[in-house]
């Protein structure tokens, strides 16, 4: 709003209470004016954070109102033992050069002396070899390309002159195609662990003497995809078993036509919990509700995830609702630079409840919940009615007031966590599970088709779920690629990445 602005020379009334009205009508336009400033001035500095600022929220030292939490009295010192004279003293860890890899090929280079450097500058008789010295140096030699020749001899009978014998090729994950399982393994761990897009895969095949073309290379992928289909059906199907999904999505770039025009799809995420450890991966051309209810349909356990409408379908069929306050806290922090006060005890408070969670990291469900019943419930109350004095003193649609409405309307999904120790305070582990997505877009910048989109969810949930189980990709994709195309229905749980690493290490042991 714009406040009235008279010219200099512009005649007054000779009323004083028209007068004092004028004022008032002018003092008011410059407050409207103010608290609209006040709006662009925090959506200016919010944009300029998410471009060129700390992503971390953390604030340092002690909090605002860490006397909220009641602390216990420290336990009477202890005197310390005589330390025992067989005890060994504690090794410390230090910050030298560590040892390489046992498992590393190593090649032995031997420097010697001369034979004149052999005889002894004193007697000039010749020494004695007494051992050696050994200095090692991690060398590098570029990833090189191989072919695998499949020879099948041919039989003939001599006699009748008859038909000709010759064994039949194994199989191929694509049929007919000039990849061995290695190379598309190597192609998709490439793009979507390592965030290399195809067109500079095809620049470094190339400098290897090897012309393969983009369109080549995302045949492979598509193919790759759709012989893992259904395995990847396999992993939603035990994500639905979850009785905790944490789900969350971002935007990706979709080229909507030929003509080249872009549109803005979705990738969803979706984790399962510790029972059923498994990342799943799904694409849409849209952020509409369909995406979500048609992967969860027939869920009935605990949804984490934001304050997205979306999902309000599925809490009306019997889904319970789980809040994140890591979003609550993030509403805070954005409310600082116009109420820094009370936007910084909303924090504090938040942060109370944190501290309560790195205390129950290690305990078990049921105490990680009685400790939450205990603690983490009366700050809640507080804070509950912090929040219902707090929304009759701020400004309607001040940033501070925007964290106060958004709090108040999730507090009943805000609150489910104390309620169970299999809950997380918040949603990060999915956004966390995002960063790849959002890494790879820089780089590969957008799905050519909504097919391709399709094609990087199912390959990314395969090579996602290895990270979370510590499994090199390669090795399992290059080893399920092999088997999959043989494998009977009733085996392919088999080839489920979890249980494919504890056969591998039982087949070691």
């Amino acid at each position: 709003m714009t406040p009235t602005v008279l010219p200099p020379d512009a005649p007054l009334p000779d009323e004083p209470a028209l007068l004092q009205q004028m004022i008032r009508e002018l003092l008011t336009q410059l407050r409207a004016r103010d608290r609209e400033l006040e709006q662009i001035q925090t959506r200016l500095d919010l944009l300029l954070r998410r471009l060129y600022g700390p992503r971390s929220e953390q604030r340092p030292g002690p909090g605002l109102f860490d006397a909220m939490t009641p602390v216990a009295d420290p336990p009477a010192p202890v005197p310390p033992e005589p330390p025992s004279p067989e005890a060994a003293p504690a090794r410390r860890r230090g910050h030298g050069r560590r040892k390489l890899p046992a498992n590393l090929r190593r090649e032995r280079v031997e420097h010697d002396l001369s034979e004149a450097e052999k005889l002894c500058p004193c007697c000039q008789m010749p020494r004695v070899r007494i051992g050696e010295e050994i200095s090692e140096r991690l060398d590098f030699v570029p990833a090189s390309l191989f072919v695998v020749e499949h020879i099948r001899p041919k039989y003939i009978c001599r006699a009748c002159i008859g038909e000709i014998a010759v064994a039949a090729l194994p199989a191929e994950p694509i049929t007919k195609s000039l990849a061995a399982p290695g190379l598309l393994a190597h192609v998709i761990v490439s793009k979507h662990v390592d965030h290399l897009p195809l067109n500079r895969q095809e620049k470094i095949f190339a400098r290897q003497g090897l012309d393969l073309s983009r369109s080549t290379l995302c045949d492979w992928m598509a193919g790759c995809a759709a012989v893992l289909r259904p395995l990847y059906l396999l992993l939603c199907s035990h994500v639905l078993l979850s009785k905790i999904i944490h789900t969350d999505d971002t935007p990706v770039r979709l080229l909507a036509d030929a003509d080249g025009e872009l549109r803005t799809g979705r990738v969803w995420v979706y984790l399962g919990d510790a029972d059923h450890p498994y990342t799943v991966y799904a694409a849409t051309s849209s952020r509409s509700r369909d995406g979500p209810a048609t992967f969860l349909q027939g869920f009935k356990g605990y949804l984490q995830a934001d304050a997205f409408g979306g999902y309000d379908g599925l809490y009306a069929q019997g889904v319970t609702e789980v809040a994140c306050w890591a979003h609550a806290r993030r509403k805070f922090v954005e409310a600082e630079g116009t109420d820094a006060a009370r936007a910084a005890e909303g924090v504090a408070r938040i942060r109370a409840l944190y501290d309560i969670e790195t205390r129950a990291k290690e305990l078990s469900a049921p105490d990680r919940a009685a400790l939450r019943q205990k603690e983490a419930v009366p700050l809640l109350q507080s804070f509950d009615e912090w929040l219902k004095r707090l929304a009759n003193e701020v400004l309607p649609k001040s940033p501070l007031a925007q964290a106060v409405t958004y709090v108040r309307n999730q507090w009943a999904a805000l609150n489910v966590y104390v309620t169970n120790g299999d809950l997380a305070i918040d949603n990060n582990v999915a956004e966390r599970a995002l960063r790849g997505i959002a890494v790879g877009r820089k780089n590969w910048l957008f799905f050519a088709s909504e097919v391709g989109g399709h094609t990087a969810a199912v390959l990314t949930s395969f090579t996602a779920t290895c990270q979370r189980h510590g499994i090199n990709p390669w090795l399992y994709l290059k080893d399920v690629l092999t088997r999959i195309p043989t494998c009977p229905a009733d085996q392919l749980p088999t080839l489920l990445p979890d249980q494919w690493a504890a056969a591998q290490r039982a087949a070691s042991a």
